[in-house]
């Protein structure tokens, strides 16, 4: 068998993208007010909006490394070469160091944890990456390079209703005194050096539409690449991810179009309903 491939449910790949590329996903948790679930098995999109929309306390945590441990054994026993294991960066949750122990209890010599210093489907086309070219044959070696790069060199922008959630969960920080907090300003953030930092402040929903077609048209033109293949997310904003992935898909010309797809609590829990967002990464071939 090849390489396998695994991450964990920040990566929001699209439906039916993980069965289709044969990458397997590992859930983070969720706790809506005292009831557990799994994100996007258990507890999906409309759920966490409705909740948070609702004031309830939602809240998320890592898998735990046994869980890993679990998925990484029957991999292996199965015929699995090799596994790489790309998450979500660990400067936004502990579940690249829950695999990082779960490598080491099953062999890091044959599991390779990649720390993608990203999230969305920043780490979603690392990801498809990775998984593509392992099903070509890859060496695991191989495999981790291609998924480092694709990360590094992913774009990624968002907006947000409020501030309130990303303070609340710690991902932001002192840093979002940057933006304010009057209700007329919008809020356009990106990951940088694997952390969510502010960008600039727009003063509508329609402008911010706007600018993050521009920002992502910036980031296309900086990879220097001929071809970008780009995503669009949002929590609860379906209207706005058509109106933005549209433009993107006229502005941008992506050869595969460019995929939509809705958060679950990994991330959604600390951005909030309303987010809008876009992550840019060159094409290959």
């Amino acid at each position: 068998m090849p390489v396998a491939v695994v991450t964990d449910s920040s990566a929001y790949l699209p439906d039916g993208f993980a069965a289709r590329h044969a990458v397997h996903v590992v859930p983070l948790h969720v706790l809506v007010d005292d009831r557990s679930g799994l994100d996007g098995v258990d507890v999906g999109p409309g759920e966490v909006a409705r909740a948070l929309t609702g004031r309830r306390t939602v809240t998320t945590s890592r898998p735990n490394p046994d869980e890993f441990v679990d998925l990484y054994q029957r991999l292996l026993d199965d015929g699995a070469d090799g596994i790489v294991s790309v998450h979500l960066s660990r400067e936004l949750s502990g579940t690249w160091e829950s695999a990082r122990l779960a490598a080491r209890e099953v062999g890091v010599d044959r599991v390779r944890v990649v720390d993608s210093r990203t999230a969305l489907m920043g780490l979603g086309f690392s990801v498809l990456r990775a998984a593509s070219v392992a099903s070509d044959g890859a060496s695991g070696a191989e495999v981790e390079d291609v998924a480092v790069e694709a990360a590094g060199r992913t774009t990624t922008f968002f907006v947000v209703e409020t501030l309130e959630y990303l303070r609340r969960g710690g991902r932001i920080g002192s840093a979002a005194a940057f933006l304010g907090t009057a209700l007329a300003v919008k809020p356009l953030l990106h990951v940088l050096d694997g952390r969510i930092a502010p960008l600039e402040k727009v003063r509508t929903t329609n402008r911010a539409v706007l600018r993050l077609v521009d920002l992502a048209e910036q980031a296309a033109r900086a990879t220097g690449a001929s071809a970008v293949e780009v995503a669009v997310h949002h929590l609860a904003a379906h209207d706005r991810a058509v109106e933005l992935a549209t433009r993107l898909d006229e502005r941008l010309a992506p050869p595969s179009g460019c995929v939509v797809s809705e958060l679950g609590a990994a991330i959604g829990a600390h951005t909030g309903p309303g987010m809008l967002g876009v992550v840019v990464c060159p094409a290959t071939g």
